[in-house]
């Protein structure tokens, strides 16, 4: 094939946001084309990302949101490794993207685990009597609950949703996309989505302590401790 061209390079750079080596060997093992060059930059960000995820996150930064017209506000902690990558603009900008990210989509929870187990009983419970009433066989049955399950993470777990600026990614993708460009573990530590009007916060942690910060000019409340 021909050489890769240096626009073909840039061009896949400001798609990706990968290195210009990286985004040159993965042109180079597609044979110039993008969309499977991208494809090869996701799955050697995600095989970096995974070799990084037991690394200690002890920086990071506590972000709030407030949403135009001040009825909707989100507050999030993220962290990195060190006080360096927390200050750039990829990390920052990761961290309001998720922010506004949780405000309009609401999630439950940060990861499977942390869905509630009277939660997931109840829906395997609807789940498992809808299924029955097909009168499909029983392994079909087991198919059935096993997909609506999915669909239900795919739609309340924070790092399962649909990117919200991107149908073609998840939340997760997101994060391993700045985790195998910026070179360090990144994680979600825990977040609360305030709504005007609602008696309770919603968050991925119990309230422990009732904090005040400004937030824009704003009194913003914060149930971290």
């Amino acid at each position: 094939m021909s050489a890769i061209s240096a626009s073909v390079v840039k061009e896949l750079r400001d798609m990706s946001g990968a290195g210009m080596m990286d985004c040159k060997k993965a042109l180079t093992e597609a044979s110039g084309n993008l969309e499977q060059a991208i494809d090869i930059l996701r799955k050697s960000g995600a095989a970096k990302a995974r070799k990084k995820s037991g690394r200690s996150t002890k920086e990071g930064i506590i972000l709030p949101y407030i949403h135009p017209g001040s009825k909707l506000g989100v507050l999030i902690e993220i962290n990195c490794e060190t006080d360096f990558v927390a200050k750039t603009d990829d990390f920052q900008n990761l961290s309001k993207d998720i922010a506004m990210h949780i405000a309009a989509s609401a999630p439950m929870s940060i990861s499977r685990e942390e869905i509630p187990s009277d939660t997931l009983d109840r829906e395997k419970e609807i789940y498992t009597d809808q299924a029955k009433q097909s009168g499909k066989p029983e392994n079909i049955i087991e198919k059935m609950i096993d997909g609506r399950l999915n669909k239900f993470y795919q739609e309340n777990v924070l790092l399962e949703q649909t990117f919200v600026k991107d149908p073609d990614k998840t939340v997760q993708d997101l994060i391993t996309d700045i985790v195998a460009k910026l070179g360090e573990n990144i994680i979600i530590s825990r977040f609360s989505r305030f709504q005007l009007g609602e008696k309770t916060n919603n968050s991925n942690t119990p309230p422990k302590s009732l904090n005040l910060i400004i937030a824009n000019g704003l009194p913003f409340c914060v149930f971290f401790s």
